[in-house]
This record gives structure tokens, sequence and C-alpha cells, in this order.
């Protein structure tokens, strides 16, 4: 076996070994978040972000957040989102970024008037340095990172890399799920959202990696498994993470991963050649009986309630009222908010306290799209078009990015379900603006122009 196959063995080996240290030791959470904010920083700039370091550890960090959330360790719920920020800006000074993403400078141009608007709307009793950013920190973080992205020549191969560094702390992950939760068939007694099977943290966050995790081992197995071992390995932890995600209960993050797999191979199957083709369309087959698998067995392991909580039944197979768990309600209270003030919005973090003074529901946001329509006004909408066709553009110039639509969608569906809670879906989104290619002078690989 070649020795880069190995030591992809080893570095899931060893991260195995990390989630079985923290759900001994949880109090090790906090230590292990200092080191790898410390390790991922000495190893850009020892790099010098030559080969996009700066990337890598984004991913990396992206992938350990909920764990190091849900074990204690996180220090500060935005701790993802300010690293990747001092990631990005880490490798922007040393290998710069395109002078063409000026777009996405404009993006973050738009959220100012919103801010300012905030510190003369919110009131003396709500926390505004919290408030403020608690709501801005997903989508500058996104700004950032699009930055970065914007057309930066990459290669293939580093993508790949990206995408196992995804990959690892993800072990780290479901790792300790099976520990906290080794009998699922015990915790599950309804159909709402399960913290048990979560790792005692939010089903609707942990969701999202685990159908991320899907994703990123679905394509580590179609392009980085060069042995039956690894395909092997690869393809059973594509099971393990459908399973896992499935039974928290929260169906946005599995749904999501759907799409993302369903989009990634269909760019493969029509940019592929005629003598491919039938092999991806084996693939398409064999991934779905698979999926029947998991699903099967999700079903058994709990009592059939897997199978009422996709059809939006409770334990006793009643149709619930609500298609998004109560969700419609805030979406609607931002539309309101939206129509009513269509210009700036009502100010970033005011309408929570809107929807608390005029429904009595204190909650935040679940859906981005409206909260920043509802916070940002016009300017709001303004930005979520440049978000959104921005990288449709640059595909359909450049489709090396194979990756480019499924980053995409991943990004738009968290979004809907989830806000920007997570730095994933500000990270990923920027993925899909990388101009990759299979082959490219090596002085070239950061060129953001």
């Amino acid at each position: 076996m070649k020795k880069e196959h190995l030591s992809y063995i080893y570095l899931l080996l060893i991260h195995a070994l990390i989630g079985i240290f923290l759900y001994v030791l949880p109090i090790i959470s906090t230590v292990l978040t200092v080191l790898v904010f410390a390790l991922g920083f000495y190893y850009i700039s020892k790099n010098r972000n030559r080969n996009n370091e700066a990337l890598v550890m984004s991913a990396y960090v992206v992938s350990i957040e909920v764990l190091l959330r849900m074990t204690g360790g996180g220090i500060f719920n935005e701790f993802g989102k300010y690293t990747i920020l001092i990631y990005m800006f880490l490798g922007m000074i040393y290998s710069g970024f395109s002078r063409n993403s000026l777009i996405y400078w404009f993006f973050l141009l738009l959220l100012i008037p919103s801010i300012i608007l905030s510190f003369i709307s919110l009131s003396f009793e709500t926390n505004i340095r919290k408030a403020i950013a608690f709501n801005i920190s997903g989508p500058v973080c996104l700004g950032i990172s699009a930055i970065y992205c914007y057309k930066r020549e990459i290669t293939f191969d580093r993508l790949k890399g990206v995408i196992t560094a995804f990959c690892l702390p993800m072990i780290s992950v479901v790792i300790y799920l099976f520990l906290y939760t080794p009998s699922v068939k015990d915790v599950v007694t309804g159909t709402q959202s399960n913290f048990a099977t979560s790792g005692g943290f939010g089903p609707n966050q942990v969701s999202t990696i685990l159908g991320l995790g899907v994703f990123v081992f679905f394509v580590q197995l179609l392009l980085n498994s060069k042995s039956k071992l690894l395909q092997l390995i690869n393809a059973s932890f594509v099971l393990i993470f459908a399973f896992r995600g499935i039974v928290t209960f929260s169906r946005g993050g599995i749904i999501t991963a759907v799409v993302m797999i369903f989009l990634f191979v269909i760019v493969l199957f029509f940019q592929a050649n005629a003598n491919i083709k039938p092999k991806i369309a084996l693939i398409i087959i064999f991934s779905f009986l698979a999926g029947m698998g998991v699903w099967g067995y999700s079903s058994l392991q709990t009592s059939g309630l897997i199978n009422k909580r996709y059809a939006n039944q409770d334990a006793l197979g009643r149709e619930k009222k609500s298609q998004l768990t109560g969700r419609e309600t805030l979406m609607e209270s931002e539309l309101k908010m939206f129509f009513e003030n269509p210009v700036l919005g009502v100010g970033v973090g005011k309408n929570k306290e809107i929807r608390a003074k005029e429904t009595g529901i204190v909650a935040a946001s679940h859906n981005e799209i409206t909260r920043m329509l509802a916070e940002h006004g016009s300017l709001g909408l303004f930005g979520l078009l440049i978000l959104f066709f921005t990288p449709l553009f640059l595909f359909l110039n450049n489709r090396q990015n194979i990756l480019a639509l499924p980053f995409l969608a991943f990004w738009l569906l968290t979004i809907n379900h989830a806000a920007m809670r997570l730095a994933a879906p500000a990270f990923v989104y920027a993925l899909s603006l990388l101009l990759v290619q299979v082959k490219i002078p090596e002085k070239a690989e950061n060129s953001g122009d």
C-alpha cells in the first residue's frame, strides 16, 4: 500500500482516538480548541500559504466545530467563524486575493447600513454587541472567505486535500456519538428532533455536519480511493454517517446530503466521456440500493418512528399541523418586517425583539434568507442575489470545479433550516468560487487573478 494511503488510514485512527478521549475526558476539549487554532495558524504561517493551507485548516475547523461545542470546549459560540476569518486574512496576507472579487467587497458593504441602524434601534436591555455579532458573523465570514476563494486557481489534487481535511474531524464526531448513544433504540420515543442521538447538542446542527460527512466521504469514495481497502473504508463511512444523520431526527442535514450527491453525480455524468458514463450509472444504482438499506436499518432501530418523522407525523401517526416544526411562524414574522421596512430592514438583531413583542415568541431565526430580508431590507435581497448567481456564472465559465454546484446547494439548503449558526455554510459556499484546474503551473497555485 502506498505511503499516502497509510497516512490517511493513520489519520483516521488518530481522530477516532480523539473522539474516544473527548468522551472519556471532555475537559480536554478546551485544550483541543486552543491547540487546533494554534497549529492551524502555525501551519499556514510556516508554509506561507504556498499550497492554500488556509483552505485545508478552515475545512478542518468547519468539521470539528460541532464536536468542540458539544463537549464544552468551543470557548465561545463563534469560535469557528472567527478562526476561519483569521485563517482567511492570514492566507490573503501571504498569497493575496483576486482584484476581481470586488463584488464580494460590495456584498460586505451592503451589510453596513443595517448594522448602523441596529445601534440606534436595539433596546437598552439587549446586549447590542452580542446581538449584532450573533447575526452578522456568518455573512461576514462568508464574504471574507468568498474574497479569498474568488477565482483562486487551485489544483484538483489540492481540492481533494481540502475534502480530506473535512473528513478527519468527522471521524471524531461519529465516534463520540456512538459512545454517547450506543443504543439508538433505547432513546428514541417520539418523532421530534432527538438530543440523545445528537450527543446532547442541537440535532439541527449535528445533522448538518453529519450530512456534510455523508457527502465528503462519498467524494472520497469516488475520487480519492485508489485501493480496495480505501474504497471499503470510505464506503463504510458514507453509510455510518447516513445512519447517524438520519437518527438525529433532524431532516435538513440528510436531505441536503442527498441533493449534494445527486448534483455531484449529475455533473460527473454530463462531463464524463462515453466509456465512463455506464460506470456512473452503476454508481447511481448502488447508491440508491445502499441508501434504501441504511433507511431500512434506521427504521428498524427507531421502531418505524423515523418513517413517521419524514412523513411529518407524530408517534401515533397523526399528521402534524406544522410542516417545518413551527419555523413557518418565524419566517412569516420576518417577511412581515421586510414588507413593513423594505429599504433598510429593521436592523441587525432587531427582528428577535420585534417578534418577542408582537407574538411572544422568543426565538432566533432559523432561516438566513428571511432574516436577511427582515434585518437588511432590499439591501439584503440584493446581497442574496449576488450570493446565488455569482457561483453559477463562474461554474458556467469553468466546469472543472465539479463540486461547485453541490457546495452551493449545501449553503442554500443549510441556511434555510439552520441559518448560519455554524461556520460550515459560509466556508463551503466560498469553495464554489474556486478556479479548479486539473494541471496548472506551481507558481499559479495561489493566484487569485
